[in-house]
Formats: C-alpha cells, structure tokens, sequence
C-alpha cells in the first residue's frame, strides 16, 4: 500500500487544512506531511507543485492526488471504511453530510471577520455584520445534532467523524475570539479542543514563523 501524504498550509491560519489533516489522522493510517509556509514569496509555487488547484490542502496517494478538504475527507472515508469516518446509521450520515457541506459552502461572515489564527487571542473582536447569525446558525446545527445523535459520545453524532473535522477551525475561532458559550457548545468545543490530535496541530503551530498578511491587525 502507497503511503500517503498530505500538504497543509500554516497550521496557525489554515483552517482548511486543519479540517482535511484531522480527516487523515482519525483514519489511523500513516501518513507524510508537507508544512507549506504561507506569505512567503515561494509559497505559490511550492503549492503549485503539489496542488493542481494551487490551493491546500492536497492528499497524495501514490499517484493519485486530492485536493479540496471535503473531497480529501470524502476519499479517506471511502479509502478507509473501517475508521467510520462517518456515522454508521443512514439518517445520521445524512444529516453528517448535510451540516459538513454547510461548513464547506457557508458562514463567509465568519470565515472573512474571524480568521483563524490558533495563537492568537483577541476576545471582543470581529463582531462585524453577519457573523453573529453565523454564529447563531452553528451553534444551533451543534445543539440539533447533539440532541438527536449525539448519545453514544462527546462528538456532533456521538463518535467523532468527519463533520467534526469540519467544525474544529470554527472552535479554534471561539478561543480565539473569546465568544461566549451556552452548555452545549462550550462542551463540545472542549471536546474538540482536548482532542490530542487538535494540541498536536496547536502545539506545531505555535512554533510557526508569523504571516504578517494573516496577523490579526
């Protein structure tokens, strides 16, 4: 079996990346990575060479490559049925599907005033118009998929899967930003925080060189 390998931008700004590379580690598979330094002048053409989008993240399969973190996530499921990455039962893998393409599609609000930035703290800050109904939205997705899946764990449908790769950057975000939580969203953002592979992904990077173009100002 190829081994694989995954590119990723920064890991203190690049959410997107974040989201495919958890995918990747809950499948228990070994795996490279390519740490791609972002706001670097060779940083396009070091994408470039790896991402056919010039975007990441980008999986490499033996020669297959994927790009694009739902279809990376997408392809791990498929690659690796054993890992569940997502939920066994039919109507919870709908609903999975459904509020992880959200993720993907939505919330540019959110996306545009809160970036992520994991070593940073800024509480109070990015409140600009729209964000808090993004906010409201998600909270509201979180609060739903808790009460009607979330039994057999901690996760958005119990066991961890895929959708909770896709809203891990966004409780990145909360920290960040300092936005107040009601009980079930402050849990399960300590559940995604606490997850050893979230503080691998934070404690690499703290260490990190600064992108002055992704700073918070």
């Amino acid at each position: 079996m190829a081994k694989l390998s995954i590119i990723v931008g920064s890991k203190n700004y690049s959410s997107w990346s974040l989201r495919a590379w958890l995918a990747l580690e809950q499948t228990g598979a070994p795996f490279d990575e390519v740490v791609i330094a972002l706001d670097r002048p060779e940083t396009k053409g070091e994408i470039a060479r790896h991402s056919p989008s010039g975007r990441v993240p980008a999986l490499h399969d033996g020669e297959r490559v994927v790009w694009d973190s739902l279809a990376i996530a997408e392809y791990l499921a498929e690659r690796f049925p054993e890992a569940g990455l997502w939920p066994a039962d039919e109507n919870a893998r709908a609903i999975a599907r459904a509020v992880s393409a959200e993720m993907h599609s939505g919330f540019s609000a959110l996306r545009q005033n809160m970036p992520m930035n994991m070593r940073a703290s800024a509480p109070g800050r990015g409140r600009a118009p729209g964000v808090d109904e993004d906010l409201a939205r998600i909270f509201a997705i979180w609060r739903e998929c808790r009460e009607r899946f979330g039994a057999g764990g901690p996760f958005l449908f119990g066991r961890r899967s895929i959708a909770d790769a896709m809203y891990a950057p966004v409780v990145s975000r909360l920290t960040t930003y300092g936005v107040a939580l009601d009980e079930t969203a402050a849990a399960y953002s300590r559940a995604i925080w606490e997850l050893p592979a979230m503080q691998r992904w934070l404690a690499a990077s703290r260490l990190e060189p600064a992108a002055s173009k992704y700073e918070l100002a």
